[in-house]
């Protein structure tokens, strides 16, 4: 259980868990607790994949190569040619 986090980003403890129905068994605990872990690591992995997809941030996009050098010569300046 120390792989999958909560929302708030501390890991699911199970002991936190609060039941308001009287008479759950312990079937039914165990049940809603392997059903929240396995949500909570669920959602861990969507949003560490989610980070991994996103790519460079504006700083690094800005990061562009310099211009060539540019050469006068006869017919250089005529056409642009890229």
């Amino acid at each position: 259980m120390s792989d999958t986090e909560a929302a708030g980003g501390a890991p699911l403890d199970p002991s936190q868990l609060r039941f308001h129905t009287r008479g759950v068994t312990a079937q039914e605990i165990a049940a809603v607790t392997a059903v929240l872990t396995a949500a909570a690591a669920e959602q861990a992995a969507a949003g560490k994949a989610l980070r991994a997809e996103a790519g460079p941030d504006a700083w690094a996009r800005t990061q562009r190569g310099l211009r060539g050098e540019l050469r006068p010569g006869a017919g250089a300046w005529r056409s642009f040619s890229g």
